[in-house]
């Protein structure tokens, strides 16, 4: 592997994507990174072939044939990654817009909290989502309190307990030792349940605040006393609550994290009841999603239902 900024192999995971968006992904990726693979879900388009048209020799596609979720994807990707020797993967979302310096932050952010002697899980950039204006923050629990981390000196690297996937730089050798991703949860808390997991073995995720990404989270915000909050699909909604509570069920995450999650979880299903349409179907695929983790459902949905 041509040995071009430590070695790093970017994974995009990519279901029905808009050509136009994924082709601006990649040039900004191609000369930040070592090479780039696209994982792609089961897309009607024919994604290999395209990206094979363009003739970049450090683009590569993977087609899994079927929606297998993210999780399954960014596995591929991963372990397409570690037979080339790649020293780290950072993972993207098909729609996502990383600063042209980006990888290149987040491998010095890296390199400088191991030198610190942490064990370093994870490191991931600011995310501005610009219909909503104001970069989400990053994420610790203390206690039973979320406390939402922003960036108040421009080159601070802070300690989270979690990350977005989307622009997340993982070293190779955190993989080794912790594992891949967790396919049985498909999508949601995928990112989550992997930092949460690394955190429990000691390692420490971080948030870059010179590393800056463009993110859409979830779909059209919605407005409610002056504020926007991310709005996601019925069937996003049933993996988010299923995935929720399998995550509960599990002995190894810390009790104030349960507790402090479900208490969002909570307020996240009566909210949703309220203020989204159409709310019968939310209602339905959140409740859906409850009753499923309760019964240790997990996989694509049209498979748990089996």
């Amino acid at each position: 592997m041509e040995d071009k900024h430590n070695c790093v192999v970017a994974i995009v995971v990519s279901y029905q994507p808009d050509l136009g968006s994924l082709s601006v992904l990649l040039t900004t990726l191609a000369v930040q990174v070592a090479q780039i693979v696209v994982v792609d879900n089961g897309s009607d388009t024919d994604v290999p072939g395209w990206l094979a048209a363009r003739c970049d020799v450090r683009v590569h596609g993977l087609r899994l044939g079927e929606n297998r979720g993210v999780a399954t994807a960014q596995n591929a990707g991963i372990t397409w990654a570690r037979e080339r020797g790649a020293h780290y993967v950072v993972l993207f979302d098909q729609d996502s817009e990383p600063a042209p310096d980006m990888v290149e932050r987040l491998v010095g952010a890296a390199k400088t909290m191991a030198a610190q002697g942490y064990a370093v899980a994870a490191v991931g950039p600011r995310h501005l989502d610009v219909r909503r204006g104001n970069p989400p923050p990053f994420i610790r629990v203390r206690g039973l309190r979320v406390v939402r981390c922003s960036c108040t000196e421009p080159n601070a690297v802070i300690p989270v307990d979690y990350l977005i996937s989307s622009g997340c730089l993982i070293p190779m050798a955190t993989l080794d030792t912790i594992g891949n991703m967790t396919e049985e949860l498909f999508i949601d808390y995928v990112d989550i349940e992997w930092c949460m997991r690394a955190k429990h073995r000691g390692y420490q995720s971080f948030g870059a605040c010179a590393a800056t990404m463009k993110h859409r989270i979830g779909e059209v915000p919605l407005t409610f006393c002056g504020r926007t909050f991310p709005l996601h699909s019925p069937l996003r909604h049933y993996y988010l609550f299923r995935n929720a509570i399998w995550m509960y069920r599990q002995k190894w995450p810390p009790l104030h994290w349960k507790l402090a999650d479900s208490y969002r979880l909570f307020l996240k299903y009566g909210f949703y009841v309220l203020f989204t349409r159409p709310r019968l179907e939310h209602l339905y695929m959140m409740t859906l999603g409850i009753w499923h983790g309760l019964r240790g459902r997990s996989g694509r949905l049209d498979a748990a239902r089996g």
